[in-house]
């Protein structure tokens, strides 16, 4: 997916299970209305996990639209937060 992700101001890891079947618009607005950000802020990347903990989802405002990433695993799980208490601030 991503292999450097230091050209985000800041990435934020949507803890627990996220329907992966949601897009672009099912993802901007459980970052709206859940988490209370502005989807629309430029170099910030949202993070989404499914339940399988293979694969997950990136949402990124490129200022033009929206960008949608995706990453399934071919063996193995990505550790992933359940719980907020879980999540760490990535700095």
């Amino acid at each position: 997916m991503l292999n450097n992700a230091s050209g985000f101001r800041k990435v934020y890891v949507a803890a627990g299970y996220t329907d992966l079947r949601r897009g672009i618009d099912g993802l901007a607005s459980i970052v709206k209305f859940n988490f209370q950000l502005d989807p629309y802020e430029k170099d910030i990347l949202f993070l989404f996990c499914g339940r399988r903990s293979d694969r997950i989802k990136g949402l990124v405002w490129e200022g033009d639209g929206f960008l949608l990433l995706y990453k399934r695993l071919e063996l193995g799980g990505f550790s992933w937060p359940r719980t907020k208490e879980e999540a760490l601030e990535i700095t």
